[in-house]
């Protein structure tokens, strides 16, 4: 092992200077650098460390503790290579109060020169006690000498090809060059909780002084405050963030409601008709809930002003997001306008058209209009009169998956995009759709759906940039969904249960992690569960459903599903979200434990739809002892406890954070990298009362902050 570098707090080395080993070694180390996106020196001063080696101090032998890690300074005694079990280089070394062996399995000649006998080192590492004394394996040494560190020594996230000692020298030399002038308006320090004592008196971190001190934080510092990110450094850290990702969400705002959009407003026909969006009311075979009502209302009040609406529409799973989806098109094909609705993945997209040509298409019949049908997999002769249909404006609306935003797609005059599931649509995929009304000098208005209810520290954070609409009440009728949770050793009960209830008449989805075997994972998959249930019940069709199937053969598994022929559904997730057969009452979820909170959240409101008591079984698989970490414990639990979909998304953020939410809106990169919206709701507040005064008061400061925070990634947030 290469011997360690001692701390190098004081270091002052250019980012770019040549490692020891040569150009070569800096020209790797650069381009490591780069593939982290540490490219300026305010992102290698915010990349911080993961933890911190003490190399501030001497251990005497005698004082460490077995399983301590410590650093000793101590003489050689005894080194030699030994050949069995396997070759090894074994060292004694001694200091004033006790001896240790120290035991490598990799080592190179240049360690043996080091840890000759004689010698005198500084040798850091993990005491073990055993039967032949105490004992360190493949520790860190060098040879003794020169003042000790009076900092910490940091561990940084690192790559291939970027070692410690070079990053170190690099984060060093860009904290001596990078501008950390407070950006912050006068009287707007943020609350942090805990001051620090400088000279006696209390006060607050700067910027400046929370980064150096949490690059290099001083020996007697509490390690569980770095730990927590609770230690008042950390908290300035995190509400500067904050405010960085306020400040780009509502100057977002600001700059779209500079931009116009078609104005759309209902209007009645010149042979006297009523609206569509009253004609369909009229239709439908159902009334509205009052929250249906209430959003609706909300999504007409936008459309009907000239600044593009941008609405995210939350509903729990079964709340009725499609038919107020369907009344807001209404809007805009009544104005003489095109509405786009996007779905990601062929089969939600399919139950959407359905549902649209079943409610609309006869209405917009009489108008000579019609609803489109645009996905990847269709036939070059259908696909080219689809594309004659939008452009020309035939197409009132068009229905599809990523399909819909191809730049082969020219919308005649495109005023309403409606996005379902929208955070499983990428950032530029967003941007795409919004480019569709360019060429009239506007923007269409968005509305964006999702069943994933998000919690309000979530929604406040990185959706401060959109209005929000809640669907909080279900329509009547539906049947509330009983959720257990039985050991994957119980599963002949279950397929048992899964006999009982074909022969009544009912129908069953059995849903899988994985598709095929993975040899890292020991998941059942889909293949294998659809011929043991084939064979375990015999008499009863089980069909096979996956995303790797042809997009024909899983139209005609779904068509035998939805028509009852088809008893029970094996599948992937491919049928989290969209997929309505009322007939289904139970729900048999296979190693739920891997699962997040969300999804199953999703899956199991595919029951209960219809008036039969439905039925929820997670499955979980236990370790050789009988029992599932407390993690996935938690996770199953609450998905016991509750159906409320709300509850279960701020328990989702508690135990994973957002990532789960947010999907491609991150672009894979977390935007928010030390705030923790599960514990900085005070700093998050802060930041939204600070971030209107600043954009107002102080605009070049605003501006300055959000540079250097987010660089480019401000515009991920806009989308």
């Amino acid at each position: 092992m290469p011997a360690a570098t001692p701390a190098l707090a004081k270091t002052t080395v250019p980012a770019a200077a040549p490692a020891a080993r040569g150009q070569g070694a800096a020209s790797v180390a650069q381009k490591a650098l780069q593939k982290l996106g540490l490219r300026r020196d305010i992102d290698l001063a915010l990349h911080l460390p993961l933890r911190y080696e003490d190399e501030t101090r001497i251990t005497p032998l005698a004082n460490a503790r077995d399983g301590q890690t410590v650093q000793i300074e101590a003489t050689v005694t005894a080194s030699e290579i030994q050949l069995r079990p396997r070759r090894q280089l074994l060292v004694q070394v001694e200091d004033d109060t006790g001896s240790c062996e120290l035991r490598f399995f990799s080592f190179y000649p240049s360690h043996q020169k080091t840890l000759a006998v004689g010698a005198r080192l500084r040798i850091r590492g993990e005491v073990k006690g055993g039967f032949w004394g105490r004992q360190m394996l493949h520790p860190a040494f060098r040879v003794a000498g020169g003042e000790l560190p009076a900092a910490l020594t940091p561990v940084y996230p690192t790559t291939a090809g970027l070692p410690q000692p070079y990053l170190r020298r690099a984060v060093v030399s860009a904290l001596t060059r990078v501008d950390l002038s407070d950006t912050l308006p006068p009287g707007a320090e943020p609350p942090v909780a805990r001051m620090y004592s400088l000279n006696g008196l209390q006060r607050r971190f700067s910027l400046r002084e929370a980064l150096t001190f949490l690059h290099h934080p001083t020996p007697d510092v509490a390690l569980s405050t770095l730990e927590d990110h609770s230690h008042p450094a950390w908290q300035r850290l995190k509400a500067e963030e904050l405010l960085a990702q306020q400040l780009s969400q509502q100057q977002s705002r600001r700059e779209r409601d500079m931009l116009r959009a078609p104005v759309l407003r209902p209007r009645r026909s010149a042979d006297g008709a009523l609206p569509l969006h009253e004609q369909l009311l009229a239709v439908l075979p159902f009334d509205l809930t009052a929250a249906q009502r209430r959003v609706g209302e909300e999504i007409a009040a936008d459309l009907a002003r000239q600044v593009p609406m941008h609405r995210l529409l939350q509903g729990d799973v079964g709340s009725g997001k499609t038919v107020v989806s369907a009344l807001a098109a209404c809007l805009a094909m009544d104005a003489g306008w095109q509405c786009a609705l996007m779905a990601p993945t062929e089969i939600l997209a399919e139950q959407h058209f359905a549902k649209m040509i079943g409610w609309l298409e006869p209405l917009l019949a009489q108008r000579g209009r019609k609803v489109a049908w645009l996905v990847g997999g269709q036939k070059k002769k259908d696909r080219t009169a689809m594309l004659a249909m939008v452009a020309s404006g035939e197409a009132a609306l068009v229905v599809g998956t990523h399909a819909v935003i191809q730049e082969q797609v020219q919308f005649k005059n495109l005023a309403l995009a409606i996005i379902d599931e929208q955070h499983r649509f990428g950032v530029a995929q967003r941007l795409a759709l919004r480019q569709k009304l360019a060429a009239h000098g506007m923007e269409p208005h968005m509305l964006m759906m999702s069943a994933t209810p998000i919690p309000r520290t979530l929604a406040m954070s990185y959706y401060a940039d959109l209005d929000v609409s809640v669907i909080d009440e279900l329509p009547p009728g539906r049947t509330p969904i009983v959720t257990k949770l039985i050991a994957d050793s119980r599963k002949d009960e279950v397929i048992a249960r899964i006999g009982a209830q074909v022969e009544a008449g009912r129908q069953v989805y059995w849903v899988c992690p994985l598709i095929e075997e993975s040899e890292a994972l020991d998941l059942s998959n889909a293949t294998a569960t659809h011929a043991d249930l084939s064979e375990a019940l015999p008499g009863c069709m089980v069909g096979l459903l996956h995303s790797r199937m042809p997009t024909a053969e899983k139209k005609a598994v779904m068509a035998l599903f939805t028509s009852g022929q088809m008893g029970v559904l094996v599948s992937t997730t491919v049928i989290e979200v969209g997929v309505d057969v009322p007939n289904a009452s139970l729900m048999v979820i296979e190693h739920a434990e891997r699962f997040g909170l969300s999804q199953l959240h999703q899956l199991r409101g595919r029951v209960g739809r219809g008036a039969a008591a439905s039925a929820c079984v997670l499955l979980y698989a236990t370790n050789d002892s009988g029992r599932v970490g407390e993690t996935a414990k938690e996770r199953l639990r609450a998905m016991a406890e509750t159906n409320d979909g709300f509850e279960i998304a701020r328990r989702d953020l508690e135990i994973r954070g957002p990532g789960e939410f947010l999907g491609a809106r991150q672009s894979g990169d977390a935007l928010l990298r030390f705030a923790d919206l599960a514990t900085d709701t005070h700093l998050l507040e802060w930041a939204r009362e600070l971030a209107p005064q600043m954009l107002d008061r102080y605009p070049e400061l605003a501006a300055k902050h959000v540079a250097r925070w987010l660089g480019g990634k401000s515009d991920y947030l806009k989308a």
